[in-house]
């Protein structure tokens, strides 16, 4: 147990810090950083998405013999309609976008806007250690308490830029340093929840588990796809954020093999 409370924690934890940095960085993050760590946070997402969640989906339905595949389909594409209704529906804006997103609602401010974006495509990788750790609770081969880590680790990591991505622009939009570093720690604090959620419907996922490893694989490649590449290639400028995306991509495979 002392295990899965630390695994809930980690990605909080990179969160937190990452936002931490707002207080020692200027009002606004360079260019290219932002871009390169867009891109790194992406290449994580990607491999956690094979790596952790897919190819385990698949493993836990070998029964099926060739229709192994069907529950990681399945629950693939229902990951990534479950975050594109969610994208229409919920009023934000993306870090680096002047253009707000989703319903408009007059009385948001665009503080909020930019907290409600990060919060969004938090909850699919609150799902993702929730649903693993679920996985390594409930027995079996498939997940073990190494693989779990794994991936709370590299959520963790990933979620490092992302809070210096969602504090420094709530900065840049006027915020004291402090309530900057407290929003953008607010927007991690979804993860735990969506995780601490996942495991105490364990009983009742035990038999959905692997269609619940691929929808949290799809909901994390939708925001990969619709927010953070198209954010760190706009104006046509790739080389960085493709040099980000292969380092996360190979850091988060490294972590997978070697811990699990």
């Amino acid at each position: 147990m002392n295990i899965t409370i630390l695994g809930l924690l980690i990605p909080f934890l990179g969160t937190t810090l990452g936002s931490s940095m707002v207080f020692c960085m200027k009002r606004e993050m360079n260019d290219s950083i932002q871009r390169a760590l867009l891109g790194f946070a992406a290449g994580v997402m990607i491999a956690a998405s094979v790596w952790s969640l897919l190819i385990p989906a698949m493993d836990m339905s070998e029964s099926l013999g060739r229709l192994a595949f069907f529950p990681a389909l399945t629950g693939f594409v229902l990951g990534v309609v479950f975050l594109f209704l969610l994208d229409k529906i919920t009023p934000h804006l993306h870090a680096m976008s002047q253009n707000p997103e989703g319903p408009k609602v007059s009385k948001l401010s665009r503080t909020m806007m930019l907290v409600f974006a990060v919060t969004l495509h938090n909850i699919p990788e609150g799902m993702a250690v929730g649903v693993v750790f679920a996985s390594f609770l409930a027995g079996g081969n498939a997940i073990s308490s190494a693989d779990a880590i794994a991936l709370s680790i590299g959520i963790a990591i990933q979620n490092f830029p992302e809070g210096a991505i969602i504090s420094m622009p709530l900065r840049s939009e006027g915020n004291r340093r402090a309530k900057s570093f407290l929003y953008g720690t607010l927007t991690g604090i979804v993860e735990p929840i969506a995780a601490v959620i996942t495991i105490l419907l364990t009983s009742l996922v035990l038999p959905f588990l692997p269609y619940l490893l691929a929808f949290a694989a799809g909901a994390m490649v939708y925001v990969v796809i619709e927010e953070l590449i198209p954010e760190a290639t706009r104006e046509e400028k790739t080389d960085i954020c493709t040099i980000g995306f292969a380092v996360g991509f190979a850091l988060m495979m490294v972590l997978d093999v070697a811990l699990g």
